[in-house]
């Protein structure tokens, strides 16, 4: 519970504003009614309770934009593989197993990056608050992809795309959690559907930039080089978007910012009602809400079992989700097909990541999210094993474009998942925590897949991700709680 503030210092809340009514402001010290207002529970509670109508939408759709900038920036790796190779920065395979000069080494940069920005950084936006972190982690790595562009060597290329990677996986761990904390209970499925749905718009626009500038040079600049300048254009919009973002009143609350909270609150109410055109229902009883939290609140009951079970699921689904993802090209190509050709069908196959978070708007939440990973797992262990097989155009792109969807499925769903599964206290913290060995993992991947893929052939590589989606699918199946439909804190208890 918050301390009455001095009188005149704050804006208090009238209990009908807070049942439904438009917020009564007013100077001097507050009610005890307005007290019980401003405690975090009771914010939490009012937010839950809002129709998602187009001012609660429109915060996802602009959260939404930030990470089609991130994707873009993440998932040209593969597509510019080919132009690193030809430009002869890099080779296809690597000397040795943890070899610097080929492909693998610059994936491998990329993941060391975001390894350290998700575990050593998420806590940032529990500190600071999610909107200051998802702005400059998002032109921390913008400024470090440009810098990145002209680079004549492996290891300055190496070098600069870790460190792009480090703001990336901040961005990625403060956007997630933003997203939980703004919605109403009753939509986070799809609002992390929709959030995924413009991101993944990224992947057919820098698969279709690469099939037109990864084989030429315009202005005698390499291909690959325009790819990764056009995706920095995302700093031009960055102030734009964060203009428009409030903090998170969950945040700001819990961190004993009340009446903060109740400000943002009461403004979002009052948008929200005027386009609901009635009064809003009346918020659920507050539930207690975590003081400030700490690393150790991670391995007590019921988190300890969250955090060792996200930890194996996230260890072992970026093999699935980015062993195809990143490699998409250079497996064709080992298949027989030539650089244009399979930027070609990589580009057609693209077209299919934003399908699987479109699907989602409209099961997002209908169906629990560990049901939704489990089944995807599964699809993507049969598309693939059947991809390694295939030889023929249509069926390969075919194959290719199921494995984007179950992939990008999978994808929405666990990061709506591992954001509910932990308070607010240490929520940024904890998806920091365990999404990180998502990436660290990636880093051994990348080689692993390279020396699979040498030595065994793209069959090889699908039986290894297979095997991975096999313990994806147990971890969460046996271990994962239900969370559809609960609040948060319902949740966190």
């Amino acid at each position: 519970m918050a301390s009455p503030e001095p009188a005149g210092s704050g804006t208090a809340v009238s209990s009908a504003g807070v049942h439904g009514a438009l917020p009564v402001h007013a100077p001097g010290p507050h009610s005890n009614a307005s007290i019980a207002a401003l405690d975090a529970g009771t914010i939490s509670a009012r937010l839950d309770r809002l129709p998602a109508t187009r001012a609660i939408w429109k915060l996802v759709v602009l959260l939404s934009l930030g990470f089609f900038f991130e994707l873009y920036d993440l998932l040209y790796t593969g597509y510019v593989a080919p132009g690193l190779v030809k430009s002869g920065l890099l080779t296809t395979t690597t000397h040795g197993l943890f070899g610097t000069t080929g492909v693998a080494s610059f994936i491998a940069a990329l993941f060391s990056g975001l390894f350290i920005g998700t575990i050593a950084c998420g806590f940032l936006a529990d500190r600071f608050g999610r909107r200051a972190v998802f702005t400059y982690s998002l032109l921390w790595y913008t400024v470090a992809n440009v810098v990145m562009a002209f680079q004549e060597s492996a290891t300055g290329l190496n070098f600069w795309r870790f460190l792009a990677g480090v703001g990336i996986g901040v961005e990625l761990v403060t956007i997630g959690t933003y997203i939980s904390e703004l919605v109403p209970r009753q939509i986070r499925g799809r609002a992390f559907a929709c959030e995924q749905a413009v991101g993944f718009m990224a992947v057919p626009v820098v698969a279709f930039l690469s099939y037109l500038l990864v084989p030429r040079a315009p202005l005698g600049l390499d291909g690959w080089r325009w790819v990764v300048l056009i995706g920095a254009h995302g700093a031009l919009f960055v102030w734009w978007i964060r203009r428009e973002l409030p903090e998170s009143p969950r945040w700001l609350a819990q961190q004993g910012r009340v009446a903060e909270a109740d400000r943002v609150m009461s403004a979002l109410e009052a948008k929200v009602r005027r386009e609901f055109g009635r009064d809003l229902p009346p918020p659920a009883p507050p539930m207690p809400v975590a003081a400030r939290g700490s690393f150790g609140d991670m391995w007590v009951p019921p988190y300890r079992n969250r955090t060792l079970m996200m930890t194996l699921f996230n260890v072992f689904q970026t093999v699935g989700f980015y062993g195809f993802a990143n490699w998409v090209p250079t497996l064709l190509i080992k298949q027989g097909i030539t650089i244009t050709t399979s930027l070609m069908y990589s580009s057609v196959i693209a077209l299919a990541a934003p399908l699987g978070p479109v699907i989602g708007l409209f099961i997002g939440d209908r169906f629990e999210r560990k049901t939704v990973i489990v089944v995807m797992a599964a699809a993507n262990i049969v598309c693939g094993l059947w991809f390694s097989q295939a030889a023929g155009p249509v069926l390969l792109v075919s194959l290719g474009v199921c494995l984007t969807l179950a992939s990008n499925i999978m994808s929405y769903s666990f990061h709506a998942y591992q954001s509910e599964l932990f308070p607010t206290s240490i929520r940024a913290r904890a998806v920091g925590f365990v999404y990180s060995w998502s990436r660290f993992s990636a880093i051994f991947t990348a080689f692993l897949i390279a020396w699979v893929l040498n030595g065994f052939g793209t069959v090889g590589v699908f039986v290894f991700i297979s095997g991975a989606m096999l313990i994806v699918m147990l971890a969460i199946g046996l271990m994962g709680p239900r969370t559809k439909g609960l609040e948060l804190e319902k949740i966190s208890r």
